[in-house]
């Protein structure tokens, strides 16, 4: 990792130790103020409990003009992103997502391009619905090992931080407080409940927190409904398409909305907060990635209301090339962030 980053975020956590004016803002400060010297890791895992609410920034009294000059949402935020590419498997790859935020929209387009080359070349005419245009034997050659490479990287990614940050033996009631957590955004509410000060300097808002459980709870129902649909297509012998009130549309339907909603309105908000708050170098990167997901949703949308149209095998191909675009790529984007804000959350369980 970066020594001038580590170092920086260290000068500013010791200042914040003496002062201890935020002491209950969230999850950082108690974690913060445990420590009365902080190594590489210590600052570590303290950027990865950083929401980057940014109440700490306008509560205090050191920030420029002050000789201080303390800015730790932004500090712990570009160690933050640092730590997510030094660990990230393969590496360059995570360097070069954040360095060019166009990364995700060259992703999205060379995802596309290759599906409309599989419709064109493996596609097949005897299935029903979907499976009329590319058969479900292409499909899951095509996305099962998309979706297994995230799920390898993030688990190789997430070793070296947990033993970067000394974690221990993990036990069930410390992942329960974690998930629990996580569950209700709590962090995003700050200590004092009243939400972040994320979108409009020191105004509080639980803007940031409802959006970010629409996108979290939007994801888990989609994931849900394609679970459901491959229990009932490989265990109960109920190949799709699937009626309108089945189990994998209903989650579906109300995941897609959600999704696309909490989306649209993170990428709002961020476009409207300060950029000076967080990391303006991984800015491009985690916008060009939100929009991303929300297009996967809005596209997988448009499929259930335009799929028995002419349009429907033009919306798949869009539809499917973004979500490969996803798989492909999480391991470097925003979306890494879930898992590693999970796992300090738990090695803070830990230390608690």
């Amino acid at each position: 990792m970066q020594i001038d980053l580590i170092q920086e975020a260290r000068r500013q956590a010791e200042i914040c130790n003496a002062c201890r004016y935020c002491e209950g803002y969230c999850s950082v400060f108690p974690a913060l103020h445990r420590e009365r010297a902080f190594a590489d890791g210590d600052i570590t895992q303290l950027a990865n409990l950083c929401h980057n609410c940014r109440g700490c920034y306008y509560a205090c009294q050191y920030t420029a003009p002050h000789e201080f000059d303390l800015n730790l949402p932004k500090a712990l935020a570009e160690v933050r992103r640092d730590s997510w590419e030094s660990y990230a498997w393969p590496q360059p790859v995570a360097r070069r997502f954040h360095t060019y935020g166009g990364a995700v929209a060259l992703s999205l387009v060379v995802g596309i391009t290759l599906t409309f080359l599989a419709l064109r070349f493996i596609g097949s005419r005897d299935g029903n619905g979907f499976y009329a245009v590319l058969s479900h034997n292409a499909m899951v050659a095509i996305f099962l090992p998309a979706f297994l490479f995230p799920l390898v990287s993030l688990a190789k990614s997430l070793r070296q931080y947990w033993r970067a940050v000394g974690g221990q033996t993990l036990r069930f009631r410390d992942i329960s407080a974690a998930l629990s957590m996580v569950a209700q955004m709590k962090d995003l509410a700050a200590g004092h409940g009243d939400g972040c000060n994320y979108e409009d300097e020191d105004r509080f808002s639980h803007a940031r927190r409802f959006a970010h459980q629409a996108i979290m709870y939007g994801f888990l129902l989609c994931f849900a409904a394609t679970s459901v649909g491959t229990v009932m297509h490989y265990v109960l012998d109920m190949p799709a398409p699937y009626a309108i009130w089945s189990v994998p549309k209903v989650f579906g339907l109300t995941g897609g909305v959600l999704l696309t909603v909490g989306c649209g309105w993170m990428a709002a908000l961020k476009i409207r907060a300060e950029r000076n708050l967080g990391d303006a170098r991984a800015w491009g990167g985690d916008l060009g990635f939100i929009a991303l997901l929300g297009f996967v949703a809005f596209s997988g949308l448009m499929l259930y209301a335009l799929g028995s149209t002419a349009a429907m095998p033009v919306l798949l191909a869009l539809h499917l090339g973004s979500v490969l675009s996803f798989f492909l790529i999480t391991p470097y984007t925003k979306m890494a962030h879930g898992f590693y804000r999970l796992t300090a959350l738990i090695r803070e369980a830990q230390q608690k």
